[in-house]
């Protein structure tokens, strides 16, 4: 009977060097192969306060998320975006208006800028225009509190009156009730539309940093 025939390397045996050099030569092939992205991911906010996310959006409504769905690493902190937080918690609570959405559009208003004043002559952090201050009892729009608590107040009479619909709330903010009524959705104007996508991923972002 045939014995089978075992082969046993011994501890000084090196492999032979053309597979070596060949294993070597594909690992620096790949390393300069580019890698597919990542797919975006979108995100829209319903009446009900629900988010909605997906890589493939379904309508016009979907807006880019700033957040990393494929790693998490930490997000970079404005100091300054912390300042007026007691402000903010505080009209929130008085008129029912979500902590992060007040902030979110300080953000994209003023940046935190309390002295902030537009081409159009919108005022303080929440950009409000001088026709709003009598019905909201605006008196120093430079006062911080102030300002927040009339915007956030102006935020709510929005929300409501477009039925909880964030989009048509926050177009409205941006280009007056009057326009989104005649358009009877986002105005197509390309400061609008960019205003509401800005407002909605500063949104998310800080929704989930809490």
């Amino acid at each position: 009977m045939t014995k089978p025939t075992v082969t046993i390397r011994k501890p000084g045996n090196r492999f032979p060097a053309i597979p070596v050099i060949a294993c070597l030569v594909l690992l620096i092939l790949a390393a300069k192969t580019p890698c597919f992205a990542e797919p975006d991911i979108y995100f829209y906010i319903d009446e009900d306060g629900n988010y909605h996310y997906s890589n493939v959006p379904t309508s016009d409504r979907y807006v880019p998320s700033e957040l990393d769905f494929y790693a998490d690493p930490p997000m970079r902190h404005d100091p300054a975006a912390d300042t007026y937080d007691d402000i903010i918690r505080d009209a929130a609570g008085t008129y029912g208006v979500d902590f992060a959405l007040i902030k979110a559009v300080i953000k994209a208003e003023s940046d935190f800028n309390p002295e902030a004043v537009s081409r159009k002559g919108a005022q303080g952090l929440m950009q409000i225009m001088p026709a709003n201050f009598e019905a909201f009892e605006l008196h120093n729009p430079f006062d911080p509190e102030e300002n927040i608590r009339a915007g956030t107040r102006y935020l709510k009479h929005l929300i409501e009156r477009y039925e909880n619909d964030l989009h048509l709330a926050l177009a409205a903010y941006n280009a007056g009730p009057g326009t989104v009524d005649r358009y009877r959705d986002i105005p197509p104007f390309r400061e609008t539309q960019g205003y509401v996508r800005r407002v909605l991923t500063y949104y998310d972002r800080l929704t989930h940093q809490r």
